[in-house]
């Protein structure tokens, strides 16, 4: 669809901080939401909306249900807005220029529940060693909105079970993953000897009949559940075995300790469970896999403070793919 004409204005009259609204608005729907994104007031946020509509002579946004939808002119206007944004801050930046010893740099990633978990402390750690006056925060966004929240600039990278669906955003394999078992040390599978199960630390492997006979916990986490382990256990006919769904990983140890059962979860965290608790890891019949990615948006590629940030995220995180 061609761009609508814009009525007659003077451009001068314009506050150009009113553009960051209405990029905030097209972003969220909501001018609440918008504001929050801002740090600005409701009413500060509301006042902006009816300045911008005053200077396009345009509604701008209409109410469709619980969202503020955007009119033609305003959805010829934010994307070209938005770049221009995007073009000024990463210009700014790059000639105040970066040094992670004193830049007071903000950063926001967007983990999930199990990220958080395995990722993020050894990521702090590195920023409070070589960044020491920047801050980090966790942003929670949902798997469908994390283009979006990039090109938006509300998170600077995203690290998790994500593919780059937009064609604005880049994508790198940090590793691959697969699924395991854990159990508490004295845990045994049908058919084995207690005590040849406890001669080894090493993790054992289960056979098909004996997770048939046990009774498993699996996580579903809503923000990234891409249902794997699921499958796996719907085609082994074994998916009625599942005892417990919990909704964060952050659960499974005490479960597993309190239940005895045996708990389906991604090696990396197996591992963390083994040296931390003790817990046994067998490996599964059948293991299912997955991919965990390290995205961004293309507007940040010669931003020098995200540069950094992505390298130290791969000298961390990346690994040599089986």
């Amino acid at each position: 669809m061609p761009a609508l004409p814009l009525p007659p204005m003077d451009f001068r009259r314009l506050d150009l901080n009113l553009l960051r609204v209405l990029a905030a608005i097209h972003r969220t729907g909501s001018v609440t939401l918008a504001g929050q994104m801002l740090s600005l007031s409701q009413p500060a946020t509301s006042n902006a909306l009816a300045r911008l509509r005053d200077f396009f002579g345009d509604e701008l946004f209409v109410r469709a249900g619980s969202r503020l939808e955007p009119t033609r002119l305003c959805e010829s206007l934010a994307p070209a807005v938005l770049t221009q944004l995007q073009t000024l801050e990463s210009t700014i930046i790059g000639r105040r220029g970066f040094n992670p010893r004193s830049s007071p740099m903000h950063w926001r990633l967007s983990l999930s529940d199990l990220g958080e978990i395995l990722l993020l402390p050894p990521l702090a750690g590195l920023l409070r060693t070589h960044a020491p006056a920047s801050r980090l925060t966790n942003v929670s966004v949902a798997v469908h909105e994390v283009a979006h929240a990039l090109e938006a600039r509300e998170i600077d990278l995203a690290i998790g079970i994500l593919q780059p669906r937009h064609k604005g955003v880049r994508a790198e394999l940090l590793f691959r993953e697969h699924y395991v078992a854990v159990s508490m040390p004295d845990w045994t599978p049908l058919g084995t000897v207690a005590a040849y199960a406890k001669q080894t630390a090493q993790p054992m492997k289960l056979s098909e009949r004996q997770l048939a006979a046990a009774d498993t916990i699996v996580a579903s986490p809503t923000a990234t559940f891409h249902g794997s382990v699921e499958r796996m256990l719907e085609r082994m006919k074994l998916a009625d075995r599942i005892i417990l769904r919990p909704r964060h990983f952050g659960a499974m140890p005490d479960l597993v300790r309190s239940t005895g059962l045996l708990a389906i979860v991604p090696e990396m965290f197996a591992n963390m469970l083994h040296a931390r608790d003790g817990f046994r890891i067998w490996v599964l019949p059948r293991s299912p896999g997955y991919d965990v990615n390290l995205l961004w948006h293309r507007s940040t590629k010669d931003d020098p403070a995200l540069h950094w940030l992505r390298e130290h995220a791969r000298a961390l995180f990346l690994r040599p793919l089986e």
